[in-house]
C-alpha cells in the first residue's frame, strides 16, 4: 500500500509541473498588465477631473465588488455570447487576472501616493518642477517603495486565484492534480502534491518580500 502511494505522489508531479507552468505564465502576464491597468485607474482616483475619477471609481469598485469566478465565467461565456466570438481559455483566464489584479493594484497605487507627504509636492513645485515631473522625479519613487509589500501580497493571491480557472478547464496546477486523481482515484496523495507545490511558490515569495522590506526600509 505505501509502495502505490509513494509511486502516485512521483507520478502525478509530470502533471503538475506542467499545470504549474501555466500557473505562473497566466499570472505573470496577468500581472503585467494588472499593473498597468492599476497605475492607469490609480492615478485616475487621484484625479481632479470627475470624468476621470468617475470612470476609474467605478472599475474599481465593479472588479472588486464581484467575485473572480463570476468575472471568469463572464469574459468567458457572457462576452463571446454578446460579442458573437469565443476567447480561447488562456486569453480568458490572463484577461481576467489583469482586470481583477488592475483593480486591487489601483487601490494600492493610490494609497500609496496619497501617504506621501503634501510637502514633497510643493517642494517639487518651489523649485520650478511642474506637476507631472513632480510626480515622476519626487513622489511615484517614493510612493513605489511603499507599494512593493502590498503588490508581493497581490502577487500570492493572484497566482491562488488562477486555481478558479479549472471552471473552463485551463490547465493550470488545480486543474491538472483534477485530471489525475480522476483516472487513478488518488486524490489525496494528487491534492497533497498540488498544495506543496503553491507552498513552494507562495512561502518564498512572501520570505524574499519581507527581505526587501528590510533593504528598503519601507
Amino acid at each position: 500500500m505505501e509502495a502505490i502511494m509513494e509511486s502516485h505522489y512521483i507520478r502525478v508531479l509530470p502533471f503538475l509541473f506542467e499545470g504549474l507552468v501555466w500557473t505562473l505564465i497566466i499570472t505573470g502576464v496577468g500581472l503585467f498588465f494588472g499593473f498597468i491597468l492599476g497605475a492607469i485607474f490609480g492615478m485616475g482616483r487621484l484625479s481632479k477631473n470627475k470624468l476621470v475619477y468617475g470612470i476609474s471609481s467605478i472599475y474599481v469598485e465593479a472588479l472588486r465588488g464581484t467575485p473572480i469566478l463570476a468575472q471568469i465565467l463572464f469574459i468567458y461565456f457572457g462576452l463571446p455570447d454578446l460579442l458573437g466570438f469565443n476567447i480561447d481559455k488562456i486569453s480568458a483566464s490572463i484577461i481576467a487576472i489583469s482586470l481583477n489584479a488592475g483593480a486591487y493594484i489601483a487601490e494600492i497605487v493610490r494609497g500609496a501616493v496619497y501617504s506621501i507627504d503634501k510637502g514633497q509636492s510643493e517642494a517639487g513645485r518651489s523649485i520650478g518642477l511642474t506637476r507631472s515631473q513632480t510626480m515622476r522625479y519626487i513622489i511615484w519613487p517614493q510612493a513605489f517603495k511603499r507599494m512593493i509589500p502590498p503588490l508581493g501580497n497581490q502577487f500570492v493571491i493572484s497566482l491562488k486565484d488562477t486555481s478558479l480557472f479549472s471552471v473552463i478547464a485551463v490547465g493550470e496546477l488545480l486543474y491538472m492534480g483534477q485530471q489525475y486523481y480522476g483516472t487513478t482515484f488518488a486524490a489525496f496523495e494528487a491534492l497533497t502534491m498540488v498544495c506543496l507545490l503553491y507552498l513552494a511558490i507562495t512561502v518564498p515569495t512572501a520570505l524574499y518580500l519581507r527581505k526587501v522590506e528590510r533593504r528598503l526600509d519601507v
